[in-house]
């Protein structure tokens, strides 16, 4: 073992830095580094006023060096050691010996892969094998890895380039979340001056109408004061009159007195009576509708939407251009479906989604009784809508005066403004799928679940004359 350290060692310290060679006609620069003269040549071509070590960068003024016998010998024989050590180890590996028996290992066994003796070859394990002269054996072999290289390299070559496209999503994902971050941050920016505009300008309303309450207040107060000291002077004079012990005096002074008495009158009542409460309008704050993020959903993830009639109940019939759907008193001829609903007044979309993110709008009007929704999968023929819990079903509808929630869950909701247009936004990766109220951009209830099959938009249309209808695509930007 120390033998074969200090010969790996020689080995290294006889190989030129540059080609990583043998030395070949060695040479030694003022530094100290050896080069192959022929390498340390192109490395200073074009030199003229530096001339920079390859390895310890000192900079030598001229390109002398000087030729190095000895390291050319030493180089020579460590070339010979090493060249005998693999001659040696050549001729041990040919003359491996079997060790249960002690005979050389001359057969290959192409099943087990192992190298056999004369004696292994005729046990049980391998005597029905294929057993061949190692002669034989190896050239055959050596032709299989050969044949082999192109193929792992192929292989290699497309798991470098996964790991190069890897790497080019990763930085792409960096890009896209470095753009969504900054988008995100101007909406919030523009929520912040949208709520700083509100709060100044509603803080000055207060501040108008507090002024004005107080204005009408203090006018209240004069009014009063002033009615208040005029009341307070006839009444000291009266007191003064009637302490007066004359009687002609007295009753020459009435008339003076009565007269003031209407001079001062009586205020009137609007211009006396304080207010019976004394408060501030409601003020409240009410974001606009872009602040709920359906202007952005529809004009990224709209989608136009068709009915599909195979999947149409009977009695409701599907307009030509696949936007509306009408119910009918009478139940229509049509042919048999697989996803045709037979008992329930209920359509699907021509369109499905396994991925992405996608919105749909529906005109609902003043229908007493609709659904809409997404299945997962088509709903069995038996299906009734029936506002019970059903796995793979999320909807939300009216019923009369009430809007109900069902699916796999179920709740009762109340709308600030009754939705005569209700959007549907579908987020496959995320599992949700959202209700908004197109009217106010409220949104109305959202679903959080696992989707692992194609998910189909659901309508049910009721059984009143007016139709169900799809709202067109809204232009981008619009």
């Amino acid at each position: 073992m120390a033998f074969s350290g200090t010969l790996t060692s020689l080995q290294q310290e006889s190989h030129c830095p540059l080609c990583f060679d043998y030395f070949k006609d060695p040479v030694t620069i003022e530094c100290g580094h050896n080069f192959c003269c022929d390498c340390l040549s192109a490395c200073w071509k074009d030199l003229t006023d530096r001339f920079p070590c390859p390895v310890c960068r000192f900079n030598l003024a001229s390109p002398n060096f000087i030729r190095n016998s000895q390291l050319s010998s030493l180089t020579q024989a460590v070339q010979q050691l090493v060249l005998r050590r693999s001659k040696r180890k050549q001729e041990e590996a040919q003359q491996a010996v079997c060790e249960p028996h002690q005979r050389a290992l001359t057969l290959f066994c192409e099943q087990d892969l192992e190298l056999l003796c004369a004696h292994c070859s005729f046990a049980p394990e391998h005597r029905r094998h294929n057993v061949s002269l190692v002669e034989e054996a190896a050239p055959e072999h050596r032709r299989r890895l050969e044949s082999s290289v192109e193929p792992l390299r192929s292989k290699l070559e497309q798991v470098e380039k996964m790991i190069a496209l890897q790497d080019t999503k990763t930085l792409e994902l960096h890009k896209e979340a470095v753009a969504r971050r900054k988008e995100i941050e101007a909406e919030f920016e523009r929520v912040r001056q949208f709520l700083q505009g509100e709060q100044e300008a509603t803080l000055r309303r207060m501040d108008e109408e507090e002024a004005e309450i107080l204005a009408e207040l203090n006018q209240h107060l004069t009014t009063i004061s002033n009615y208040a000291s005029g009341q307070n002077f006839l009444l000291k004079e009266v007191e003064g009159k009637g302490a007066v012990s004359c009687d002609v005096a007295l009753l020459s002074s009435l008339k003076s007195i009565e007269d003031k008495r209407q001079t001062l009158g009586r205020p009137e009542p609007s211009t006396t009576m304080l207010p019976s409460t004394i408060e501030l309008s409601g003020f409240q704050l009410k974001l606009p509708a872009q602040f709920s993020g359906l202007e952005r959903i529809v004009q990224l993830f709209q989608v136009n939407l068709l009915f599909d009639p195979t999947s149409a109940h009977p009695q409701l019939e599907v307009s030509a251009d696949r936007k509306s759907v009408t119910y009918l008193e009478e139940r229509r001829r049509v042919g048999y479906s697989p996803n045709r609903f037979y008992l329930c007044l209920a359509l699907l979309s021509q369109q499905f989604f396994y991925c992405g993110r996608h919105y749909w709008q529906v005109e609902v009007g003043a229908k007493p009784k609709w659904t809409l929704g997404a299945c997962q999968g088509a709903l069995p023929r038996n299906w009734r809508n029936e506002p019970d819990l059903y796995r793979g079903f999320w909807a939300l509808g009216r019923c009369n005066s009430s809007y109900l929630v069902f699916g796999t869950q179920k709740a009762r909701i109340v709308p600030q403004v009754r939705p005569n247009k209700v959007g549907v936004f579908l987020d496959y990766e995320l599992g949700e799928i959202s209700f908004y109220n197109v009217d106010d951009g409220s949104v109305l209830y959202t679903f959080h679940d696992r989707f692992t099959r194609n998910v189909w938009p659901y309508f049910y249309a009721g059984r009143d004359s007016e139709p169900l209808r799809l709202c067109p695509v809204s232009k981008r930007g619009t």
